[in-house]
């Protein structure tokens, strides 16, 4: 078996716009790569892209694709090695290894299907048949009362059974204390609370938040300061009560090092589809749990990445492992998005905010591809083998 053909996908479409603390959202995009073997054999995968997606295309079909066209697509680490190693002189982080993390997704999810076996399998058996899911959302928008607005939205995903919860802050520090109260005293105190700041704060600043949210019983506190300043994160961490996760802007094992090793976060979040795929998000999961470190994935694209970041999760044992160990937990972005669901028939489905693993042999979803060329914007997503 070789790969025959490879083929990109860029999608891009406009939404009701929401904000988080870095920037205004007004589309939403989608990166999905198909590869192709010469026996007919399709793996499909994802890449994180934001508006990065001409970009990720680039590398895809101008430097990777050279190097797969001919190879065996079940020699998943040689290839990811050479990849990498290839490109490390200029792509160690960032958009080069989103493309290795698409086309590593894309490999395993072949490797499932010629094995007749779901990644989860393949990734050494499944801890959990089902994953509880946790709503990302409580993004701010163009209210007259963000308190009351950020309220309502709180108690809408309670009603649909959600015991998680996950809202923006980095708006300044009375912003943050009104908002975050407001949805505590919303949904209640049973109900598991987590704020995301997307880097917004100094050091200095996320610790004087986490010392004011302290009392509202927050689970985590993520992206409390710039990724770059790992220093930064120890600092907050041994400051403040509330544990503190990070990761979805850090790339491959060797940036995670760094976050492990200066015991700067409680929880690492990759992105299966940013950080290296399914091959480097278990090492950074192996990497994590010496140091019993939890590892709770950063999610935010279509079916195509939920349903990877799935058989991921459910592949790690609880960390630290106890007779009642701490859940498992699979990020569920609830924010606008019309490409989420349409990229696959057969999208995985939240029930009372429960996501079950798909047993279908790779990915175990089921790629619609006349959406996806319906709705492409790519200019370079056909090759001939």
């Amino acid at each position: 078996m070789k790969i025959a053909d490879i083929q990109t996908y860029h999608l891009n479409m406009p939404i009701d716009e929401f904000a988080f603390s870095q920037k205004w959202v007004r589309a939403r995009t989608a990166l999905i790569i198909k590869v192709v073997t010469d026996d007919g054999t399709v793996g499909w995968g994802e890449a994180f892209c934001h508006d990065a997606g001409r970009a990720i295309e680039a590398i895809i079909s101008q430097t990777f694709r050279p190097h797969l066209i001919g190879r065996n697509p079940l020699e998943i680490n040689v290839l990811w090695d050479h990849l990498y190693n290839w490109t490390k002189d200029y792509g160690q982080k960032g958009i080069v290894i989103s493309a290795l993390s698409a086309v590593d997704i894309a490999l395993w999810d072949i490797l499932g299907k010629v094995s007749d076996l779901p990644i989860v399998t393949l990734l050494g058996g499944q801890f959990y048949d089902r994953i509880q899911g946790y709503a990302t959302g409580l993004y701010m928008r163009d209210a007259a009362d963000d308190r009351q607005n950020l309220a309502d939205e709180a108690r809408s995903y309670i009603e649909e059974g959600f015991k998680h919860l996950k809202m923006k802050v980095g708006y300044g520090l009375a912003k943050d204390i009104s908002i975050v109260t407001a949805v505590r005293e919303a949904v209640g105190d049973d109900i598991h609370l987590m704020i995301d700041a997307n880097h917004a704060y100094d050091a200095t600043t996320a610790i004087r938040l986490g010392k004011k949210l302290s009392h509202l019983n927050i689970d985590w506190f993520e992206e409390p300061v710039s990724p770059e300043d790992i220093e930064g994160y120890a600092e907050v961490r041994q400051a403040i009560d509330i544990p503190v996760a990070g990761g979805e802007a850090e790339f491959t094992r060797f940036g995670f090092r760094q976050l492990l090793t200066q015991r700067a976060v409680d929880i690492v979040q990759p992105d299966i589809c940013a950080a290296g795929g399914l091959t480097e998000g278990r090492r950074i999961a192996d990497m994590a749990r010496t140091w019993h470190t939890r590892c709770i994935p950063h999610v935010w694209g279509t079916a195509i990445g939920r349903a990877a970041s799935l058989h991921f999760i459910a592949s790690l044992p609880p960390t630290p492992p106890a007779l009642f160990p701490q859940k498992a937990l699979l990020e569920l972005d609830l924010t606008p998005h019309p490409l989420r669901d349409e990229v696959v028939l057969n999208p995985p489905e939240v029930v009372n905010g429960w996501v079950t693993v798909p047993q279908a042999p790779g990915l175990g979803v089921e790629v619609n591809e006349s959406f996806l060329e319906a709705n492409s914007r790519s200019n370079i997503h056909h090759h001939n083998p």
